[in-house]
């Protein structure tokens, strides 16, 4: 594969999640607003083909020029920058007019981050769109933070656990591939009861502690694939904690380094920013949501997570 760190220049955090509606724009908008007003430069990247609506975060009208320029006109990424109301920081929006995601092939992406890594920023936020479509998944992966957003309901987290599992998987089956042995990944897989596998944790173990060349293999490429995860319109401490067992979920069956790098209060708030089109860290600057995205944040900076009171 094509090495991606290749002359690149700020940092890439993806921002995702197993379906719609999660929280997705409001925070990749919200941390955006935060470093540049810590005197960032960032680059707010809207890859939600067909549903691109980041620019309504930012309260601007969706701009004339898109990805679309980028894959059928070679347009230049920085050319594609639309300037917001603070300072420091820019959007790129993915309303591609002609092109479905199936339509999206593994180079074009492969172009697009590397364009991306290049661009004269501190932090490039890409706001990803829902579901576990592989051009999706493919774009989370390719990330230096991978971070991963839902609300407290039970199925919310089933389908993030799915994401992340189907997202760890095709890590797995495209580092072997790229060595000669998605064949053997597949075999397992498929007869996993026969050799009595429960997991993928389990299937990436059996298949290190049977061969060392394999072990090698992942020992490299899994060492740096980490998860952070992000609790949206939370109401009650038992929401709170549904993001600490969802951590606990994810390390003991999938064996993901996992942080809870924090939750968002409910706040109606939100919708009324948006309503009135101003960044919602602008206009709501002192409340308790505010603060709970900046904590976030410096989490993700620091390398932290949120500390859990037991009751």
């Amino acid at each position: 594969m094509e090495d991606l760190n290749n002359k690149r220049k700020g940092e890439v955090w993806a921002i995702g999640g197993a379906k719609g509606g999660t929280g997705k724009s409001f925070l990749t908008s919200s941390m955006g607003t935060y470093l540049a007003l810590k005197e960032k430069r960032v680059v707010l990247i809207d890859v939600d083909i067909g549903g691109a609506n980041l620019h309504s975060f930012l309260g601007i009208k969706r701009p004339k020029k898109s990805l679309t320029n980028f894959f059928e006109k070679k347009t230049p990424l920085n050319k594609l920058l639309v300037r917001t109301s603070i300072g420091n920081m820019s959007l790129i929006t993915g309303d591609i007019h002609s092109l479905s995601s199936d339509n999206i092939k593994f180079t074009q992406k492969l172009k697009l981050f590397r364009h991306i890594m290049k661009l004269n920023t501190d932090y490039a936020l890409i706001d990803l769109g829902g579901g576990s479509h592989k051009n999706t998944i493919d774009a989370f992966l390719m990330a230096d933070k991978t971070i991963a957003i839902l609300e407290p309901e039970i199925t919310a987290v089933e389908n993030l656990y799915h994401f992340v599992k189907n997202a760890l998987f095709r890590k797995v089956r495209m580092a072997l591939r790229a060595h000669g042995f998605k064949e053997m990944l597949e075999h397992v897989w498929n007869r996993r009861e026969k050799y009595r596998i429960k997991n993928l944790k389990e299937l990436i173990d059996w298949l290190k502690g049977s061969f060392s060349y394999i072990e090698e293999i992942l020992d490299e490429e899994l060492s740096d694939f980490s998860l952070y995860i992000v609790l949206n319109k939370v109401r009650t401490t038992q929401d709170i904690a549904m993001g600490a067992s969802l951590k606990s979920v994810i390390m003991k069956y999938l064996g993901i380094k996992t942080k809870y790098v924090g939750y968002i209060e409910y706040d109606d708030s939100i919708w009324r920013s948006l309503r009135n089109g101003r960044p919602y860290m602008q206009n709501y600057a002192s409340t308790p949501c505010a603060k709970e995205i900046e904590t976030i944040a410096e989490n993700l900076l620091e390398e932290k997570e949120i500390k859990i009171l037991k009751g």
